[in-house]
């Protein structure tokens, strides 16, 4: 039988050394923390999304999002726009310049990805490990959502 609690403790572990090589080269290249780079990120894939969309995406709150929305915005990076039929929220939108930030930023993302992981196990493997999250993480958000309607009842 697996030790689930080892697994957890592995996983918690990989995120924790990625998120804090990926920020400091990050911050180290281009003043970019790794959070403002990953809501960025999302908003050059996914044009014209609001506070809640972004929320939804990194499985974090309102106000936790519109904070980073903040530093972004502070940064020259994105401007908020009024919503055309919601007057309660707007479009994050980036600037030219955070799309050029964040499209350069990329490319360092991604080489120290692999040079983080991608070199350390075979693609066939990395391709399950990658196959399997998707599995837990698509069963945590269904789980999620079934928790907070029993809570909401």
């Amino acid at each position: 039988m697996i030790d689930l609690e080892r697994l957890h403790q592995d996983l918690v572990w990989l995120e924790t050394r990625l998120w804090n090589v990926l920020d400091t080269r990050l911050r180290a290249d281009y003043d970019l923390p790794i959070t403002s780079f990953l809501v960025m990120r999302f908003l050059h894939q996914h044009p014209g999304r609001r506070i809640r969309d972004i929320g939804q995406e990194f499985a974090i709150t309102a106000g936790g999002t519109s904070k980073v929305i903040d530093r972004i915005e502070a940064a020259g990076h994105c401007r908020r726009h009024p919503h055309p039929t919601d007057r309660r929220s707007a479009i994050i939108e980036l600037t030219p310049g955070g799309h050029d930030v964040v499209s350069r930023a990329a490319e360092v993302f991604e080489a120290e990805l692999l040079r983080q992981i991608g070199s350390a196990a075979s693609v066939q493997s990395l391709a399950q490990f990658a196959a399997t999250l998707s599995t837990l993480r698509a069963a945590l958000s269904l789980n999620g959502r079934q928790a907070s309607t029993d809570l909401d009842a």
